[in-house]
């Protein structure tokens, strides 16, 4: 039978489409009308034109699928309005969820994010028992995950057969938009970011995000969720391995939070006069995201889920050779770590 994958031209989603062919699964991928497939081509992948936001095109999308990804989100972390990221983060998850379960579909894992967890005060690594208030969630991506993610437990009450899987940073080949975690690499790979800020994240590779979310179809219990992350990571840290890669030299500069809490709220005015025409790199929220370590366990996902994951270093690596082999570098870059 055959898995529909939402999200499928994107960074996670398409390493889900690749993890589900390599395994012989048919493939159905809802795409939007006008969206960019390069990261499907060649690919022995259906089409289905659709949008979160119309429920008629979900309900010929799921038809005659045994199970379900459901990896489309808009990720951004600064956005002038931000009514239809919730529209798509939460009403589009929850309208499409509700027509999988009326079509027959046996199996459902929702791709949420770490975004929605809570953080241990101390920079310990949070898990997914770690509380959390949507108060106290930075930005509207993140609490539009929180919402989202109760409203697929809601749903799992009323008998929906989902399990809810919890990505950390992914890093990788791919990234064609870039992510907001791909952009950094990207930027300190071309030499641009020659400061840092006392922060930290958990970094994983995309495929191993992928192959997670195969394990939670398997083995994942429905109404759980599981973290799917790799290593904890200090920003410097991270930084230094890439600038290394592409042999830079790495950031010695590492900024006080009011400093760049004061930058971002200056910057922030000047969006308001004249926009970005892409989404900026210092925003308040991502100024103010960075006073924490956003470290993660996945204890769970390797208990229950058999789930592994490779070392930051090889996620990093992949994720710079994919960003010169594809022209986002200057030729000139060395690649000496690769």
């Amino acid at each position: 039978m055959t898995a529909l994958v939402t999200g499928g031209t994107g960074f996670v989603g398409s390493a889900v489409v690749r993890a589900l062919l390599a395994e012989g699964a048919r493939v159905r991928a809802l795409v939007r009308p006008g969206s960019d497939r390069q990261n499907l081509t060649g690919l022995d992948v259906e089409l289905a034109e659709g949008d979160l936001l119309y429920a008629d095109s979900l309900r010929r999308a799921v038809s005659g699928c045994r199970s379900l990804f459901h990896v489309a989100a808009d990720y951004r972390l600064w956005i002038p309005d931000p009514e239809r990221l919730y529209a798509v983060n939460v009403a589009g998850t929850r309208t499409l969820l509700r027509v999988a379960a009326e079509a027959g579909v046996e199996r459902i894992v929702y791709t949420s994010s770490v975004a929605a967890l809570g953080l241990e005060p101390h920079g310990e690594p949070a898990d997914e028992t770690t509380p959390v208030r949507e108060s106290n969630l930075i930005g509207h991506y993140k609490r539009s995950k929180y919402r989202a993610e109760r409203a697929v437990d809601q749903l799992i009450e009323e008998g929906v057969p989902a399990v809810i899987v919890n990505p950390s940073s992914p890093i990788g080949p791919r990234d064609i938009r870039p992510t907001p975690t791909g952009r950094m690499v990207l930027e300190a790979a071309a030499g641009r970011m020659p400061a840092y800020v006392d922060t930290g994240l958990n970094v994983v590779h995309v495929d191993d995000v992928a192959a997670g979310h195969l394990l939670a179809r398997d083995r994942g219990v429905i109404g759980e969720r599981y973290i799917l992350g790799g290593e904890n990571k200090m920003l410097g840290e991270i930084l230094g391995c890439v600038c290394h890669l592409a042999g830079r030299k790495a950031p010695r500069f590492r900024l006080p939070h009011a400093v760049v809490i004061a930058c971002a709220a200056v910057a922030e005015a000047g969006y308001r006069v004249v926009p970005p025409r892409r989404e900026p790199m210092l925003t308040l929220d991502s100024a103010r995201m960075a006073k924490k370590r956003m470290f993660f366990s996945s204890a769970r996902a390797e208990r229950v889920l058999g789930y592994r994951a490779r070392p930051a270093a090889e996620a990093l690596r992949d994720s710079v050779e994919w960003f010169a082999e594809n022209g986002y570098l200057s030729p000139g870059v060395s690649r000496r770590g690769l």
